[in-house]
């Protein structure tokens, strides 16, 4: 694979598009379709984790490499291939400035460019790859290596959100970047409500909330005052659904009409779900989504029930 091939894998998402689908070829509906969500590879974390040291004992991540490689595979073998992959961010357990950060980097891009290049990969932004209180610069060094850390695309009618949270979640040190995606997110918000799309997705990697958008703060939801916004101006704007990770188990609810969908990690389990992905089916009428253990998915594929609804015109 050439260098050039390797920028266009990595670097898709540049001018707050995706480089990867057309918006005006996208732009209408074509009939059901259906892409592969992925959460938290988190490469480190599993070693940091059993030591109990989450700040400096991610120190080895052959069992991450081995799970993504894993779960590139079950992609790859899919029939009909996904449109696209998305990884709801925590590529890499080292924070910015931290050490293992650009060989764990580095390894993950390494098992990444053997997605089949027929399918697009979308990344999202998550507290380690960016910082809990995350910075002009680190954000620019994700943006250099991953893509922009916001944006928006097609895919066959249908609009997908690609939303920066740490934003949501503390932008103290870099509140012009928090407006810049604040009026932005006005802005597509605007076009999801004139409903000049079949349907509007989010892609995010904090969960506006784990259960129900009444539910007490954590560290793994928005807080109350921030999700309820965000839940209210989605839902105003039509949006169907909300897909995120950094919980590292399988949760979500709904709230009014949106479904806020949690999938588990890849990597690092927190619960007692299986290193997993979701098959996510769009379909004229609604977003139907089920979560897959690696091994399921790489053994038995798609079910034909979720086969059946990418069929019908």
């Amino acid at each position: 694979m050439s260098a050039a091939e390797e920028g266009c894998i990595f670097h898709g998402a540049r001018g707050r598009t995706l480089d990867a689908f057309s918006a005006e070829k996208e732009g209408e509906w074509n009939g059901p379709f259906y892409f592969i969500q992925g959460a938290d590879p988190q490469f480190g974390l599993m070693k940091a984790w059993s030591v109990g040291d989450c700040d400096n004992g991610g120190d080895e991540w052959g069992q991450e490499i081995r799970l993504t490689e894993q779960a590139v595979q079950a992609i790859n073998k899919l029939n009909p291939k996904p449109r696209f992959f998305v990884l709801c961010g925590d590529l890499v357990q080292a924070m910015p400035g931290r050490p293992w950060r650009r060989e764990q980097t580095d390894d993950l891009q390494q098992v990444l460019k053997n997605v089949h290049r027929e399918i697009p990969l979308v990344f999202v932004s998550g507290n380690h790859d960016i910082g809990n209180v995350p910075t002009a610069e680190s954000i620019r060094e994700f943006c250099q290596t991953w893509g922009d850390d916001y944006f928006s695309f097609w895919v066959g009618g249908v609009l997908f959100l690609v939303l920066n949270s740490q934003f949501f979640f503390d932008a103290s040190k870099c509140p012009t970047l928090k407006q810049a995606q604040d009026q932005w997110l006005d802005e597509q918000l605007s076009i999801a409500g004139e409903r000049k799309c079949k349907h509007a997705i989010v892609f995010q990697h904090i969960p506006l909330f784990l259960q129900s958008v009444d539910e007490d703060d954590n560290y793994f939801n928005l807080t109350k005052s921030v999700r309820q916004e965000l839940a209210d101006r989605f839902i105003k704007a039509g949006v169907k659904a909300v897909f995120a990770g950094h919980y590292h188990r399988n949760a979500g609810g709904t709230y009014q009409n949106l479904d806020m969908v949690v999938t588990s990690a890849i990597g690092c389990q927190l619960g007692k779900d299986t290193h997993g992905l979701r098959v996510v089916v769009v379909t004229a009428e609604k977003v139907t989504h089920r979560y897959y253990s690696i091994d399921q998915l790489s053994e038995s594929g798609i079910d034909d029930d979720l086969l059946g609804l990418m069929k019908k015109k």
